[in-house]
């Protein structure tokens, strides 16, 4: 569900395979007005497009989001912008640069769908005239693994656009073949890399994100995570410790 050339260029028009839309019976996404630590992801330059979602994660340095790995297109992520708590176009806590990118050796190497994530290092800011990381400005949320089906999660994520505000629906969760996956109408293009959160608000954790197969899925009706385990978590370690930084490839198409 990463914003494709042709959805860039249509703006807001339904990913490819959208056409089957969700049951009468399935729940649909509805706006809000957004929570700090979640946010929408930016290309520099283009901004005030968003083209993908991340949330803060919590890390040993308090300076790395957690994104879908096919949403960084290739090389190192810097270019990237980061605008957490982003809502009714306005970014209320500021864009955050990013600086490097980690992946699991599975994507980097082989651009292995079950390993869909990336952990972006977002540089400081200066914030009320003092330099703070993100996470101490937005808080952020613990990384955990792969629940089971039937654990219910809040999904947010922010579809392609201008402007906007992020969507979310409070679902159970169920599987796929390998992919953790839910049923939800509304995550559409832009979607990709919204954390799935499991837990009360004070303790919340990332179990799942939207990508894995087909990126994302081929319907805004039902979502796909990459599971969430070993891996994951040593990401998310090298990049709290300002370990040397992967290069990424250029990811295949989504296969819808």
């Amino acid at each position: 569900m990463w914003a494709t050339l042709a959805a860039v260029a249509a703006l807001l028009l339904p990913p490819a395979g959208a056409a089957g839309a969700a049951s009468r019976h399935e729940p649909t996404a509805t706006t809000f007005g957004g929570t700090p630590s979640v946010g929408a992801l930016f290309i520099t330059g283009v901004f005030p497009l968003h083209i993908c979602s991340a949330s803060v994660v919590r890390s040993a340095n308090h300076s790395v989001i957690v994104t879908a790995a096919h949403c960084i297109r290739s090389g190192t992520g810097e270019g990237y912008e980061f605008a957490p708590g982003f809502h009714d176009g306005k970014a209320p806590y500021g864009m955050w640069r990013v600086t490097a990118a980690y992946a699991a050796p599975g994507w980097i190497r082989h651009v292995n769908n079950r390993d869909d994530f990336a952990f972006l290092l977002v540089a400081p800011r200066r914030v009320d005239g003092k330099l703070r990381h993100v996470q101490d400005v937005t808080g952020g949320n613990a990384l955990g693994h792969t629940p089971p089906p039937g654990t219910r999660v809040t999904v947010v994520g922010y579809p392609l656009g201008i402007g906007g505000s992020p969507r979310h629906c409070s679902v159970p969760t169920r599987r796929h073949g390998d992919f953790p996956a839910f049923s939800c109408d509304g995550f559409a293009d832009g979607t990709s890399g919204g954390p799935w959160l499991a837990g009360s608000p004070g303790s919340r954790r990332v179990v799942g994100l939207i990508g894995g197969l087909h990126q994302g899925s081929c319907s805004s009706a039902i979502s796909f995570s990459a599971p969430l385990g070993r891996a994951a978590h040593r990401a998310l370690h090298r990049a709290g410790h300002y370990r040397v930084a992967d290069h990424f490839p250029a990811p295949p198409g989504d296969g819808c």
